[in-house]
């Protein structure tokens, strides 16, 4: 079985601690040796002036890219998120050698948190 290391952005602006607690923990099911960033206060990127609680985790998992971002969806979906209330973000960004939301990679929370996580830091 081929395992692939991956990395996935965190982000809610609604009962952020309780929502991305959940989500971690519905991720453990399917990522192993999983290290998770601190969480980190941000402004959203739009100038709204909502802010996000973002974290970083990372892992290795043997499901393809396809079938874990579908995952990730499902997730945010099941905790009701709307445009507006965003309960839970989930962003695939790196499975193995292939960036995703490759904007989000020079937002300063990202590079921040990216930092912190030693293993992975390029």
């Amino acid at each position: 079985m081929t395992m692939h290391h991956t990395l996935i952005a965190l982000g809610s602006n609604y009962l952020p601690a309780p929502h991305i607690q959940w989500a971690c923990e519905r991720i453990a099911t399917f990522l192993h040796d999983v290290t998770m960033s601190r969480r980190l206060w941000t402004k959203d990127t739009k100038g709204t002036g909502i802010w996000y609680q973002n974290c970083l985790i990372t892992g290795y998992t043997d499901i393809t890219a396809d079938e874990l971002q579908t995952l990730l969806k499902e997730i945010e979906t099941e905790t009701g998120r709307t445009k507006l209330c965003v309960t839970l973000d989930l962003d695939l960004m790196l499975y193995d050698d292939k960036r995703y939301h490759l904007r989000d990679w020079e937002r300063p929370y990202f590079t921040t948190l990216f930092a912190e996580l030693p293993h992975i830091a390029e």
